[in-house]
């Protein structure tokens, strides 16, 4: 085989594979079974608004039950109330996605982290508001967009930095698992 032909057939080949490795993760998501409460939405579109950094890492994702959309959708309404964007709701389903797995949890006894409570795992003890008050999706949720609110430049940062900056968590890198899982919610519920 000459030179050239042997080029040709090298880059090509090498199109093909950087090609795969690009788009292989945003076409695995796109052929993968949607979450409950979620439909598949274009990447572009997630793209500038939603997720507007791509994902970073290896996403997580989990079926929802009937308990857990709800809190999704508690969230997203308390968003619209604060009058803040779909980012802040995509940030604040993946944080409590990542601290309850927006499951509203009471008092779990020996299991419990300190006195952390709700959706977000938020504490009495660190200001947070009662246990009454944290265990209320919607005071919840407008508690973390407060706190959210007051970290400058939130907007344009990574989800699992503006979360952290708001929770500090002692695992800060584990919200950016539960960013795509977050849009796709965001997205199929925030016109409903």
């Amino acid at each position: 085989m000459n030179t050239m032909l042997r080029k040709s057939v090298l880059g090509i080949a090498g199109l093909a594979f950087t090609g795969g490795v690009f788009a292989g993760p945003i076409a695995a998501h796109a052929d993968a079974a949607p979450v409950q409460g979620t439909k598949p939405v274009a990447v572009a579109v997630q793209g500038d608004k939603l997720i507007p950094h791509g994902v970073q890492g290896a996403q997580s994702k989990i079926d929802l039950n009937d308990e857990q959309l709800g809190n999704a959708k508690a969230i997203i309404a308390a968003t619209k109330k604060a009058g803040l964007p779909e980012r802040a709701a995509v940030i604040s389903i993946a944080t409590s996605l990542q601290e309850s797995k927006l499951e509203n949890l009471g008092h779990l006894g020996d299991r419990n982290d300190h006195d952390s409570l709700g959706l977000f795992q938020q504490r009495p003890s660190s200001g947070w508001g009662t246990p009454e008050q944290i265990t209320d999706p919607e005071y919840s949720t407008l508690a973390f967009l407060k706190g959210l609110k007051q970290v400058d430049g939130w907007q344009d940062m990574p989800l699992t930095e503006a979360a952290q900056t708001v929770q500090v968590s002692a695992y800060p890198d584990a919200y950016a698992q539960w960013e795509q899982q977050a849009a796709d919610i965001v997205a199929y519920n925030w016109n409903s």
